[in-house]
């Protein structure tokens, strides 16, 4: 059954930094931080969350339905989001806006600077989610407008679809109320574990108390190359990593990863198994520039097949 994405789409422009961020970047000067680094490489590629995960569980054999906002030169991306047959009927576009810009410098380390420019998804809190759909059966709050956020996860609740909560790079605009409230909502929490830390601290809690909440079927730390971690009931579970063929582009390795989980707990998996998938996916995507270019190898169709 179709799976509601709620989330960005953005266009991003990728580069890569072939040195380390720590070396050009002097800590006793961050208050007077001035400097430049020189990318020989640039390309322009599809992105945002909603629009990767989407990618994603496309790929796998998910139904996603996405919503979100395009700007005015976001024509090509509701085209190729057309062409993977996604329901984009809760995609709109906001007239004399861009739609959202990313700028991401990438260093050897796989360690990312990035400048985010809004535009149209500011308005994606306009898009209601539609409580008469009964066919979606999960959603996932992602990162998007702060309103939208916050409203498509009250929206979710009182609809009755199940969703997980990925708060991602969006998770500072929000303050420990604000995160009670989508913790409170949801049925799971995904985060890495830089942003997991981050929500404990403001909610102060631990991963382990966090996952004790009682609406809370899990909570999934990602780990990067060491896999993750879940967290349920108090218990952590560590699910090993998966070695890649390569290592060639971070960018949206996470919503794979969120991507599976939606594929998985959508059809009634333990959480154990989707985080496996996710870690699979994740693999395959690092292997591969950009967020919407990579194919599935042979050991994920068999891991899909299991």
């Amino acid at each position: 059954m179709p799976a509601l994405i709620c989330g960005s789409l953005a266009f991003d422009t990728i580069t890569n930094f072939p040195g380390r961020f720590a070396q050009q970047i002097l800590p006793e000067q961050v208050h007077i931080l001035n400097v430049s680094f020189l990318v020989p490489t640039l390309r322009r590629e599809y992105g945002g969350c909603a629009g990767n995960i989407a990618y994603n569980l496309m790929l796998i054999g998910g139904a996603p339905v996405v919503m979100a906002a395009l700007g005015d030169d976001g024509a090509d991306y509701r085209a190729r989001l057309d062409g993977w047959r996604v329901d984009t009927s809760l995609v709109r576009t906001v007239a004399g806006a861009y739609t959202a810009q990313a700028i991401i410098i990438t260093d050897t380390d796989n360690n990312q600077i990035t400048a985010f420019h809004p535009g149209a998804m500011q308005q994606a809190h306009d898009t209601v989610v539609p409580a008469a759909r009964t066919d979606l059966k999960i959603g996932i709050v992602a990162p998007d407008g702060r309103d939208a956020m916050l409203q498509h996860a009250e929206q979710m609740s009182e609809a009755g679809i199940p969703f997980v909560f990925d708060p991602g790079q969006g998770l500072p605009m929000f303050d420990g109320a604000d995160l009670r409230r989508f913790v409170a909502q949801a049925r799971w929490v995904a985060v890495n574990d830089y942003e997991g830390r981050m929500l404990c601290d403001r909610l102060e809690t631990s991963l382990e108390a966090l996952s004790r909440t009682p609406n809370l079927q899990g909570v999934i730390v990602t780990l990067g190359g060491d896999g993750c971690e879940l967290w349920i009931d108090g218990t952590r579970t560590h699910v090993p990593g998966v070695a890649a063929s390569e290592l060639l582009d971070p960018t949206g390795c996470g919503d794979a990863f969120r991507a599976a989980l939606l594929f998985g707990l959508e059809r009634g998996w333990p959480l154990e198994r989707c985080a496996a998938l996710g870690n699979r996916l994740g693999a395959t995507k690092i292997a591969c520039r950009g967020g919407q270019n990579h194919v599935l190898d042979a050991e994920t169709q068999a891991l899909l097949a299991a």
